[in-house]
């Protein structure tokens, strides 16, 4: 018996009793992100804040709207919540509630492959000039900000649409950050290396030149030949296939893939067929 008659036995009741709370929130917020749910969730959080305060203040008719507001607000989650609360209980109901974070977000990446490739191979074969940078684990908003904000769903005919020619947003960079694009048209550093090739043009000196600054992927489609290149860390590789650039996107996205690499020496341009 510890002091203050709690045993070992029921300190560790109350916190696996804790931990399985927040355990269940969590999940909860991560089930809900992105959706409409979020923005109703500040708005209780809003209502909850100004009770509180009012208590405080001795508010007494700020107090009772929120106090009627809180009393039927069950009711009104339940009502506004109904899609997410639905599809939770199918999740559940499926067993893959608690246990779909790692393969989930497999499926993501593969999709947002399948994405980037087709889209790829659309451009390469009409020759339009393209620059896809992809965010990994250093950001890279300071350079998304020099553009348009697009905050779309990554998809490929979105994707494609961008660099259509003779639109508004078919210059510069388009950056991706997980299954979305967040900006267009962005600006990005060009690299000075004397080792890239003066037949390169504008963009595959941009892509080298986020390369040698952040650890992010980008991919070039060049206008004048239809070749696929992708930077990484100052390294060059050019004339990718289509199964080249799936494994380069599938070695350096996927989570099941991120063994430490070996920085290769910035600058230094490498042809892979």
């Amino acid at each position: 018996m510890l002091d203050g008659g709690f045993d070992l036995i029921q300190l560790l009741r109350i916190g696996v009793d804790i931990a399985l709370v927040w355990y269940v929130l969590y999940k909860l917020i991560m089930l809900i992100r992105g959706t409409k749910a979020i923005q109703l969730l500040k708005g209780i959080a809003v209502v909850l804040a100004v009770w509180l305060l009012s208590i405080v203040l001795d508010l007494q008719t700020v107090r009772w709207i929120t106090s009627q507001a809180i009393d039927w607000g069950l009711i009104v989650i339940i009502i506004l919540f109904q899609p997410e609360l639905r599809r939770a209980l199918e999740q559940l109901g499926r067993g893959n509630i608690f246990g779909r974070s790692a393969r989930s977000e497999e499926e993501i990446i593969e999709k947002n492959i399948d994405a980037i490739i087709q889209s790829c191979n659309y451009m390469a074969k009409r020759r339009i000039g393209a620059l896809i940078t992809i965010e990994r684990e250093t950001g890279i908003g300071d350079y998304a900000e020099t553009g348009i904000p697009i905050n779309g769903k990554l998809t490929h005919q979105l994707l494609t649409n961008i660099f259509t020619p003779n639109t508004p947003l078919h210059d510069g960079a388009v950056i991706l950050k997980g299954d979305e694009i967040i900006a267009a048209a962005c600006y990005l550093p060009l690299s000075e290396s004397p080792f890239i090739s003066k037949e390169l043009g504008t963009r595959h000196r941009a892509a080298m030149g986020i390369s040698e600054v952040t650890d992010a992927l980008t991919i070039v489609v060049s206008e004048e030949t239809g070749d696929i290149s992708c930077t990484k860390n100052g390294e060059l590789h050019r004339e990718l296939s289509q199964e080249s650039l799936r494994d380069l996107l599938h070695k350096n996205l996927s989570l099941s893939l991120k063994a430490p690499e070996k920085k290769s020496k910035k600058g230094r341009a490498n042809k892979n067929g």
